[in-house]
C-alpha cells in the first residue's frame, strides 16, 4: 500500500490516538469514525476508520504510542491486525476482511471488554449499493477501452464473452469487472503524456512542475485504473521516481482532490468511454489527486442515482487507498455541471465544492421546454406553415423562447419548400442544439450504446427499450402494462401566451396554434424515426419534427390531444434527487462561456434557472456565484460546427477562489456557506481575454427581479423557454401544472388587456376542457411539503 505512511505492524496497537492507559477503566468517550463512507454504504471488503475521543481525532503519534498498549479491534467477534497509518487529520486505520452484509468492528480494552463500536454494512465493489436492480443487457468496454479482458463470473449466465489466448470462449462477465492496474506516465515539455521508463535516466523531454507550496518536481504521474460499480475508474497523482505501483508515494499530493466529472447524453446500457479529463493537468501540475468514472459520465447514462452512486464508491476507494483528502472539488461542463448541483444536494458529503461549467439545474427538467421545441417547430413549419409570421427566424423565439438568427441557415429550408412546407432562412436553437432529443428521450426504437453488438445474449439487444425512463425505470417505476411511467406532459399549457398578451400574435392565431399544436404519442406507441435520423432523405421518409410520434388533430378542427405525465414518476424525479429543487450544499462557481450568439445548447438562463430554485430553496444564494466569460467575436464561416473564435477558461481561477472558500468555511464552521465567502466569491463577468468587465451583488440585476439591469446583464443577453413564454417561471421546474377553469384565467388577468369574442371564448373552453395552467400553483405530480 502507502508505504511511506503506514507504520510497522508492532506498533498497530500503540497507535489508536487518545485511548485510555494501561490500567484505566475504559473510558465512554470512545468512538470509532468510518472515514471511507458512510457506515451502510461500504463497498468492497475493507473500510477506512478513525478513532475519536470526545469526538476528536488524536494528533500526536509520541502520545499514542505510549498510551495504547492495552488495545486491540475486533471484526464479528474475532481479534483483527487492522493496517494503521498516520493520516492529513489524525491517525487512519484500514481494517480487512469484512464480508458482505452486515459487520461489526469493535474497539476492545483486553481487559475491560469493548470500549466502542460501529455497525457495518458492506455491499460487492460491482454494485449496486441504493440504486436498485442493475441494468441488463450490459455493454463491457473495458477492451476496448482499456485493452483488458473482465473477470469470469464463476455464477453468470449472461453478459460480454470472455475468451482465451486462442480465441475459445472460457465463460461471461455480468459486471465487466478487471483487476485494478497502475500505471507511471510523464508530461513532456511539448504538452502530452508519455509512458515513463521502467529504468535507465529521466527522458529529456520530461516537465517539472511546481506544486502549491512552492516545491518544483518533475511532472510524472501515477494512474491506477479498474472497475468500480460496474465503471470503469481512474485515480491520478504526482508520483516520484522509483515508486512502486501500488506503495506510490504521496509526498507530492497537496491534498485537495479533484472530482472530474463529464458531460453528454445516453441512455445506459454501456460501461461507457474513459476520456483524457481523467487526466487532467491544470490540476494534476500543482499537485491535485483528480478521480474519475465513466459511471460520472452522461455520455455513457443519465440515471443519476447510479451515478451519485458510482461517485461515492469511487471517493471511497480512493481514500482507502490514499486517506482522507483536505477537501473535495469537482469541476465538470454540461451533464458534470448538473452532476454538481444534483449530488450536492442527494450526497452533501461528497463535495466540498465545485464548479459547475455550461450547466443545468438538472436533466429531466429540461425536457419539460425542450420536448416542446419540435411540436413547435412542426407548428410553424408544417400546420401553420403558410403563415409569413414565421418565415422570420426571428419571430419563432416568441414561441420557443430560445434564441433565432438567420447567421445559420436551415439545412432542410430547401427540402421543406421543395415538399410545401413553411420555413425561414435561420434557425432557433431547437434546430442545430436539441433537434433528437425527444427521439432519444422518448422512443424506445431509436437509441443504441457503442459496441451494442457485444451485449449478450444474442438477441437480447433488440429488446431494449432505449429511452431515459427506461434507463431510470428503478427510480420512475413501470404503469399497469409494464412501460416505464413518463413526466412529460402540455396539458393545460397555453402556448404563445406572453406573443399574444404582447400583441405579436392575434387571438385568432393563438387559438389556432393551442388548438392544433398537440402532444407525443406515450413511447409504447412510437415507431421508428425516419431522415434525418434514420434512412435516406425521400418525401414520404423527411420527418425532421418526429412527426409521425405526435398527437395531431384528425380534422384541423378537433382539437389535437395533449400528452399527460404520470404522477407517480413525477413524484419520484422529485424524492429520488433527479430534479435539482434548489438544496445547495457547498459552495459553486458557476461558470460558462457565453455562446447564445451560436446557438449551443447551452444557454445562459441555465444559471439563473438553478439560481432561483436555491432561493425558493433556501432563501438566498449566497453559496452560489455566476461567472461568464464572453465568447464573442464567433467565427461563422463553418455553420456545421459553431465554435468560439477565442475562448479564456476562468475554471483554474474559479478554483483557485473556491480554494480561499474552502478554508474559510473550514476554519469558521460557525459560519454559513454564505458568510464565508472571500471577497474574490462574488457574481462577475470577463471579456474574451479572461479580463474583467465588472463584479459585484448587482450585475445580474434585472433577471430575476425587476430591478434596472446590472452591467453583466446589459452585456448578455439571456433567453427564455418555451414554457416562459407561456406564463411559466424562469426555475423551469413544473412537470404538470396546475389548472384553473379558462372562466377565471379570463378574469384574473392571465390574457393582458387581450379580448377574446364569445366564439372566441367557446373555442378556448374546447381546447382546455380541464383548465390553462396557473403557474401560482404547485406541480401536480411534487411531493406535499
Amino acid at each position: 500500500m502507502l508505504s511511506k505512511r503506514v507504520l510497522h505492524p508492532l506498533a498497530i496497537l500503540l497507535l489508536v490516538a487518545g485511548l485510555a492507559t494501561s490500567g484505566h477503566a475504559a473510558n465512554p468517550h470512545y468512538n470509532l469514525k468510518v472515514l471511507s463512507s458512510a457506515p451502510d454504504q461500504v463497498s468492497g471488503e475493507d473500510v477506512l476508520v478513525q478513532v475519536l475521543f470526545k469526538d476528536r481525532p488524536i494528533k500526536s503519534m509520541p502520545a499514542v504510542k505510549s498510551r495504547l498498549r492495552q488495545l486491540e479491534f475486533w471484526l464479528n467477534g474475532q481479534p483483527i491486525d487492522p493496517e494503521i497509518r498516520a493520516g492529513r487529520d489524525g491517525h487512519e486505520v484500514l481494517v480487512s476482511g469484512l464480508v458482505e452484509g452486515e459487520n461489526q468492528l469493535e474497539l476492545h480494552h483486553r481487559r475491560q471488554g469493548p470500549l466502542a463500536s460501529v455497525e457495518l454494512t458492506a455491499h460487492p465493489v460491482t454494485g449496486p449499493i441504493f440504486s436498485g436492480p442493475q441494468q441488463y443487457p450490459f455493454v463491457c468496454t473495458v477492451t476496448t477501452e482499456l485493452g483488458k479482458q473482465p473477470l469470469v463470473d464463476t455464477d453468470g449466465d449472461t453478459g460480454f464473452p470472455v475468451l482465451d489466448a486462442s480465441g475459445s470462449q472460457v465463460g461471461l462477465s455480468k459486471d465487466c469487472s478487471i483487476e485494478p492496474y497502475v500505471s507511471f506516465i510523464y508530461r513532456t515539455t511539448g504538452g502530452s503524456w508519455a509512458p515513463l521508463p521502467d529504468d535507465g535516466p529521466r527522458p529529456a523531454d520530461m516537465a517539472t512542475t511546481t506544486l502549491t507550496d512552492g516545491r518544483t518536481v518533475d511532472f510524472i504521474v501515477r494512474q491506477e485504473r479498474g472497475t468500480i460499480n460496474r465503471f470503469i475508474y481512474s485515480f491520478a497523482t504526482l508520483a516520484q521516481p522509483g515508486d512502486e505501483p501500488w506503495e506510490a508515494s504521496t509526498e507530492n499530493w497537496n491534498g485537495r482532490l479533484l472530482f472530474h466529472f463529464e458531460g453528454g447524453v445516453a441512455i445506459g446500457h454501456s460501461q461507457g468511454r474513459i476520456s483524457g479529463r481523467s487526466l487532467e493537468p491544470e490540476v494534476l501540475k500543482k499537485g491535485y489527486a483528480v478521480i474519475y468514472s465513466t459511471g460520472t459520465r452522461t455520455s455513457s447514462h443519465y440515471n443519476l442515482q447510479v451515478g451519485g452512486e458510482t461517485a461515492l464508491m469511487v471517493k471511497e476507494h480512493f481514500i482507502k487507498r490514499f486517506g482522507v483528502p483536505d477537501y473535495t472539488v469537482a469541476i465538470g461542463g454540461s451533464g458534470g455541471g448538473i452532476q454538481q448541483y444534483v449530488y450536492s444536494q442527494n450526497h452533501p458529503d461528497l463535495l466540498d465544492g465545485g464548479v459547475p461549467q455550461y450547466s443545468y439545474p438538472d436533466m429531466i427538467t429540461q425536457v419539460i421546454h425542450i420536448g416542446d421545441c419540435e411540436l413547435l417547430e412542426h407548428y410553424m413549419d408544417v400546420t401553420d406553415g403558410d403563415n409569413p409570421k414565421w418565415w422570420t427566424t426571428r419571430n419563432r423565439s416568441w414561441l420557443v423562447g430560445l434564441n433565432a438568427t438567420d447567421n445559420y441557415p436551415d439545412p432542410f429550408a430547401d427540402a421543406k419548400r421543395a415538399l410545401g412546407y413553411g420555413t425561414a432562412p435561420g434557425m432557433t436553437e431547437c434546430i442545430p442544439a436539441w433537434r433528437g432529443l425527444t427521439a432519444l428521450v422518448l422512443n424506445p426504437n431509436y437509441g443504441e450504446a457503442r459496441n451494442q453488438q457485444l451485449m449478450q445474449p444474442p438477441g437480447v439487444m433488440n429488446d431494449v427499450q432505449w429511452t431515459h425512463y427506461d434507463d431510470a425505470r428503478n427510480i420512475y417505476g413501470l404503469d399497469e402494462n409494464g412501460n416505464p411511467r413518463t413526466v412529460y406532459d402540455n396539458v393545460g399549457v397555453q402556448y404563445g401566451l406572453n406573443a399574444l398578451v404582447e400583441g405579436n400574435i392575434t387571438t385568432a392565431e393563438f387559438l389556432k396554434l393551442n388548438a392544433r399544436i398537440g402532444g407525443w404519442k406515450h413511447p409504447n406507441d412510437m415507431v421508428q424515426e425516419g431522415f434525418p435520423f434514420l434512412g435516406d432523405f425521400t418525401p414520404a421518409n423527411f420527418d425532421p419534427w418526429s412527426r409521425r410520434n405526435m398527437m395531431l388533430s384528425p380534422d384541423g378542427i378537433t382539437p389535437a390531444p395533449r400528452t399527460e405525465a404520470d404522477i407517480e414518476a413525477i413524484n419520484a424525479a422529485y424524492t429520488s434527487g433527479l430534479v435539482f429543487d434548489g438544496d445547495l450544499n457547498m459552495p459553486v462557481i458557476d461558470w460558462r462561456h457565453y455562446l447564445e450568439e451560436v446557438l449551443d445548447m447551452h444557454n445562459s438562463h441555465q444559471s439563473f434557472s438553478a439560481r432561483q430554485r436555491i432561493i425558493n430553496r433556501m432563501g438566498d444564494a449566497g453559496n452560489q456565484v455566476i461567472w461568464f466569460t464572453d465568447a464573442r467575436p464567433t467565427d461563422l464561416s463553418d455553420p456545421s460546427k459553431p465554435e468560439p473564435r477565442e475562448e479564456y477558461n476562468q475554471t483554474w481561477m474559479a478554483l483557485e477562489v473556491l480554494h480561499d472558500w474552502i478554508t474559510n468555511i473550514q476554519r469558521n464552521p460557525h459560519r454559513s456557506i454564505a458568510e464565508n465567502r472571500p471577497a474574490e466569491a462574488v457574481d462577475a463577468c470577463f471579456n474574451t481575454d479572461g479580463s474583467l468587465i465588472e463584479a459585484g451583488d448587482d450585475v445580474w440585476n434585472g433577471i430575476l427581479d425587476d430591478n434596472a439591469a446590472g452591467e453583466c446583464t446589459e452585456q448578455f443577453e439571456t433567453y427564455t423557454t418555451s414554457r416562459m413564454e407561456a406564463g411559466g417561471p424562469i426555475e423551469g421546474s413544473i412537470f404538470k401544472c396546475s389548472l384553473k377553469p379558462v372562466s377565471e384565467a379570463l378574469a384574473d388577468g392571465t390574457y393582458g388587456n387581450v379580448s377574446f369574442s364569445a366564439g372566441e371564448v367557446e373555442r378556448l373552453q374546447a381546447i382546455y376542457p380541464q383548465g390553462v395552467c396557473d403557474y401560482q400553483g404547485p406541480d401536480q405530480g411534487r411531493p406535499a411539503g
